[in-house]
């Protein structure tokens, strides 16, 4: 695609690896804590995120316990290949909210000595496969599934249990619109809406 080969590349391994899980399960928290070692380690280090996540920051990536990293908001998977040539780490945040062409563009940065990180939901609120997400699963080495604490029961949780109304898939929200749930919990929560 627009990806140029960095002539050090021939010498690196590029991987990708997916963080995964519902909301408030710590996916930013830990691409954060990932890229920041790459970072001390003095690698070239580069994070992107989907220009509609505007929640904490226009440009920056922000976890819900407020750790944030620089980024660059991008409206496609695609341009992420104009700002990668000279990276040897790419992050990528609210991945469920790219276009298809995530896992292409992934592949492509890894093909090319890369490692990359994404981190997203891997379900969207109705608890089905969520954006790219899964392609980008199948396609990994490394897939990391985090997970809340149910906000009715305590156990873990892996679903994002919208509690406003809405049917609409993209909804950007916080701890007023969603709620991490268990497995039971999301099925009794779904069984009362019915």
């Amino acid at each position: 695609m627009f990806l140029e080969k960095d002539t050090n590349s021939k010498s690196r391994t590029g991987w990708i690896e997916v963080i995964c899980g519902s909301m408030f399960s710590g996916k930013t928290e830990e691409l954060i804590r990932r890229l920041n070692r790459a970072r001390i380690a003095k690698q070239r280090v580069e994070i992107f995120k989907p220009h509609i996540d505007k929640r904490y920051s226009e440009e920056d990536v922000v976890s819900h316990d407020s750790k944030a990293i620089r980024s660059i908001p991008v409206e496609s998977a695609g341009q992420i290949l104009f700002y990668a040539a000279d990276m040897e780490v790419i992050g990528i945040d609210e991945a469920q909210f790219f276009d298809n062409a995530l896992a292409s563009v992934c592949t492509e940065l890894a093909n090319n000595g890369i490692r990359v990180i994404v981190a997203g939901l891997d379900m969207d609120f109705q608890g089905k496969p969520f954006g790219p997400i899964p392609e980008l699963m199948a396609r990994a080495e490394y897939v990391t599934k985090v997970h809340a604490i149910c906000m009715r029961c305590g156990n873990l949780a892996h679903y994002s249990h919208r509690i406003i109304a809405g049917e609409k898939l993209v909804m950007l929200g916080e701890t007023d619109s969603y709620e991490p749930l268990c497995r039971k919990c999301f099925a009794e929560a779904q069984k009362s809406k019915a």
